[in-house]
């Protein structure tokens, strides 16, 4: 599957929401626990210090977080063309 084809999904889950929810995913962040959880892990994958699962919950974190950044800005797209 190409970036375009990921586009055209993103764009699709975003026209699924009505405002309200498309207000609602803009606004979305990890609870403060979860950011400095996020943070530790990430620092200590900075200096080669992960556990195996340390490191599967870091790239877990990740890989949420650019799907969530990516259907946040399809959002606030969506949200700007409705007015």
């Amino acid at each position: 599957m190409n970036a375009t084809n990921f586009d055209t999904m993103y764009s699709t889950v975003a026209d699924c929401l009505n405002v309200e929810a498309l207000k609602a995913l803009v606004d979305l962040r990890a609870s403060p626990q979860d950011a400095e959880r996020i943070e530790w892990l990430g620092e200590r994958a900075n200096e080669g210090q992960l556990t195996n699962e340390e490191r599967k919950e870091y790239q877990g974190a990740v890989m949420f977080a650019n799907f969530l950044g990516i259907l946040q800005s399809k959002a606030r797209k969506k949200l700007q063309a409705v007015g």
